[in-house]
């Protein structure tokens, strides 16, 4: 039994009613057994499992390469937020994988402003370009973007028995 990859650039997830509407027309058409994913050197990786191998990975990158970014983040942000995922209702990556890696590395956001994480609308700062998945290299392929990646290379995959 293995993943077999059945659509490739699925595109964006949208908001909550374009995600269920897509999902029941796949539940129609491949039951109940697929699931969205990236292939990574070679292998079918489920999106969940991505969220920390390639999503978490990228800002872990990205902090280690450039120390004053994330210092600049925490002596300037209380809260981050995602203008994008607000306005429309879509999926909120960036902030919970920032998030992530500062508890993982016992540190905590110390400043006094509301920071956007992304490119949405008017940035609250410097820094929020700079954090968006538009800007941070995806930690496969430092000529591509996290977002580029996240959304081009996101495929839909059945699990299929063998014979």
């Amino acid at each position: 039994m293995s993943w077999k990859i059945v659509e490739r650039r699925i595109g964006k997830a949208g908001n909550l009613k374009q995600r269920q509407k897509r999902q029941r027309e796949w539940d129609k058409k491949y039951g109940d057994n697929w699931l969205i994913g990236y292939v990574i050197d070679g292998e079918f990786v489920s999106q969940e499992d991505a969220l920390e191998s390639i999503y978490y990975k990228s800002y872990e990158l990205h902090f280690e390469n450039n120390r004053a970014d994330l210092e600049e983040l925490i002596q300037t942000a209380k809260v981050l937020e995602n203008p994008h995922a607000k306005a429309t209702g879509g999926v909120d990556l960036q902030v919970p994988a920032i998030m992530s890696y500062l508890d993982r590395n016992n540190l905590e956001l110390k400043g006094n402003e509301v920071v956007d994480i992304g490119t949405f609308g008017e940035s609250s700062h410097k820094i929020s370009v700079r954090l968006s998945p538009l800007t941070i290299k995806v930690v496969l392929n430092p000529k591509m973007t996290l977002e580029k990646f996240w959304q081009e290379k996101k495929c839909l995959a059945i699990w299929e028995e063998e014979e």
